[in-house]
C-alpha cells in the first residue's frame, strides 16, 4: 500500500480519525503498537475464567453525540444499552431509583432528585440552588476560584452535599477529587449531562467486550473504506526536515511513509516519539505539563447472585459504580464460572498500599450494605487491574496546556482526548479529536471537511431560564 495518510494509534482517536479518511476515499494505513486495537477502552483475556473482559467498564452517556455517530458509522451501536434508569445507593444502603420524567429539560430529572432519600428537604433545596448558580456562571467568574470545591465552598455547600452528590457525580465523570477540578470543568459534567436536553444524562452500557466489537465489526468496518490495519507495529521515532515530517521510524527497524500522519498516542508517550526540535517547541513542551489520575478496575466473580440490577452507584467508600456484568451479558443463569461484577473506582490514589486481597475483602462489605447477600458470598475469583495514567487531572488551568490538532508542523496532526476538544477524558473527547484532526488533513489535502454530530440542541426552558 502507498498510504497517503499513516495514522498512529488504534485507540478510539485513531480509529475515528482514520474511518473518517478513509469514508473520504484517501489511502490510509492505522498502525497500532498492540496486537490488538483499542488502546484504553479495550479488553483482556482472563485466564481463570476463560472469558474476555474489559480493562475497566467503559459508558457513554446520550449527550456523547460524535462518539454515538461513530458507532453507528462503524456498525455496532445496538451494542450500546441504554439504561432506563439509575440506581443510587446511599449511606443507609437504600436503593434510589433515578430516571427522566415526561417533563422538558430540565425539569426532567427534579422528581428523581426530590425522592433521593439521604437528603433532607434543605438540603435539596441547597443543592438545587447551587446547581442554579453552577449552570449560570460564567468563565471570567469561575476564574477567580482555586478550584471546585472553594467554589462549592462559598456557594455554602456542606461537607456532606459535597461527599454525597458532587463528588460523587465529578469522580464519575472527571475521575478527580474536587479540590483538583477546575470550576469549568466541573459545569460542564452538570451542563452537557443534566441540564441543556433530557436525554443527554441516559447512560449506555456495551453489552460485549470491546475487542469482540473491534476484532469483528470495527476492524470490517475500517476495510469497507479502505483502510489498512497493521498490529503490532510500533513507531520509535519520527523523521522530519524541520517544515515537514518525512518517515516514521519503526521499533526494530523499517520505515513508513505518506504525505500526512496523524498520531494518535497518549500524551505521556508523545514527547519521547518526536525529533528533538519538535519536542521543544512551546506548544509542544506545554503537554508535558498535563497530569494523570489513576482508575481502577476490581473484577469479582462469586458464588452466588448478589442482586439482580444491572448496576448501581454507591455515593459513599471506595465503591463507585459497581456493574452486574452477569445481567449485563444476559447470562443471569450463569453458576459455573461464578456471578461476575465489576467495580469502577476512579481517582483511586486511596487504594494504593492496599493488596487485591485487602480491597475485594472490603468491596464485598460495602456492598453488602445494599446487597446482603454479599456478606456470605465467596470469591470464585478476583483481578484488579489499575490505570495509572487512565486520563489527564482537569486540574485548574489545564486547558491552556491542551493543545489543537495541527501540530507546529504541516502535514503532522495530534489525535487524542487529551487536545483541544471541548470535553474532558472521555470516548466523547477521543472521538472529536480524531474527527478534527482527519478534517485538518482533509483541508490540507484540498478536500471539503465532513461535519462533526452537533451537540444535542438546548431545550428552550434550560434557555429560558440560563440563557444556555
Amino acid at each position: 500500500m502507498n498510504p497517503e495518510v499513516i495514522v498512529v494509534g488504534g485507540g478510539l482517536a485513531g480509529i475515528a480519525a482514520a474511518y473518517r479518511l478513509g469514508s473520504a476515499g484517501k489511502r490510509v494505513l492505522l498502525i497500532e503498537s498492540r496486537p490488538r486495537l483499542g488502546g484504553r477502552a479495550s479488553s483482556f483475556h482472563d485466564l481463570a475464567t476463560d472469558s474476555e473482559v474489559d480493562n475497566c467498564q467503559h459508558v457513554a452517556m446520550g449527550c456523547c453525540t460524535a462518539f454515538l455517530e461513530l458507532c453507528r458509522d462503524l456498525g455496532i451501536a445496538q451494542e450500546f444499552v441504554p439504561a432506563k434508569e439509575l440506581y443510587f445507593v446511599g449511606p443507609d444502603g437504600r436503593v434510589n431509583r433515578f430516571r427522566a420524567s415526561g417533563l422538558p429539560a430540565p425539569f426532567h430529572l427534579a422528581w428523581s432528585f426530590w425522592r433521593l432519600s439521604y437528603f433532607s428537604v434543605g438540603e435539596k433545596l441547597s443543592l438545587a440552588r447551587g446547581l442554579a448558580a453552577l449552570v449560570k456562571l460564567t468563565p471570567k467568574a469561575a476564574a477567580r476560584f482555586s478550584h471546585f470545591e472553594a467554589w462549592l465552598v462559598e456557594h455554602k455547600q456542606s461537607a456532606r452535599l459535597k461527599q454525597l452528590f458532587w463528588h460523587t457525580v465529578c469522580v464519575s465523570a472527571l475521575s478527580e477529587t474536587l479540590d483538583r477540578i477546575d470550576v469549568m470543568a466541573a459545569r460542564k459534567v452538570f451542563v452537557d449531562g443534566f441540564v441543556a436536553h433530557r436525554d443527554a444524562w441516559r447512560v449506555l452500557i456495551p453489552r460485549v467486550p470491546f475487542d469482540v466489537l473491534y476484532a469483528g465489526p470495527v476492524k470490517a468496518a475500517l476495510g469497507r473504506v479502505g483502510v489498512e490495519v497493521r498490529t503490532g507495529v510500533a513507531l520509535e521515532k519520527l523523521a522530519s526536515d524541520r517544515e515537514k515530517v518525512t518517515s516514521l521510524q519503526l521499533r526494530g527497524g523499517g520505515t513508513l511513509a505518506a504525505d500526512q500522519y496523524v498520531v494518535a498516542v497518549p500524551f505521556h508517550r508523545l514527547i519521547s516519539l518526536l525529533p528533538d526540535e519538535l519536542a521543544q517547541h512551546p506548544n509542544v513542551a506545554s503537554i508535558g505539563q498535563l497530569e494523570v489520575a489513576p482508575i481502577s478496575s476490581i473484577h469479582l466473580w462469586v458464588d452466588r447472585e448478589l442482586t439482580t440490577l444491572p448496576h448501581a452507584v454507591f455515593v459513599e467508600g471506595i465503591v463507585q459504580w459497581v456493574f452486574n456484568r452477569t445481567v449485563l451479558d444476559g447470562q443471569s443463569d450463569q453458576t459455573t464460572k461464578g456471578f461476575y461484577y465489576q467495580v469502577v473506582v476512579s481517582a483511586s490514589r486511596n487504594l494504593a498500599g492496599l493488596s487485591q486481597g485487602e480491597i475485594a475483602t472490603r468491596v464485598l462489605k460495602e456492598l453488602a450494605i445494599a446487597f446482603p447477600a454479599a456478606k456470605d458470598c465467596r470469591i470464585v475469583h478476583s483481578r484488579q487491574v489499575t490505570e495509572h495514567r487512565a486520563v489527564f487531572a482537569p486540574l485548574p488551568g489545564h486547558e491552556v496546556l491542551r493543545p489543537t490538532q495541527q501540530s507546529p508542523i504541516a502535514n503532522l496532526q495530534w489525535a487524542g482526548d487529551w487536545t483541544q476538544t471541548g470535553w474532558p477524558a472521555t470516548m466523547e473527547g477521543a472521538v472529536r479529536s480524531g474527527a478534527l484532526a482527519a478534517n485538518n488533513v482533509l483541508g490540507r489535502l484540498g478536500e471539503e471537511p465532513r461535519p462533526i454530530a452537533p451537540p444535542l440542541p438546548v431545550a428552550w426552558a434550560s434557555r429560558m431560564l440560563f440563557g444556555l
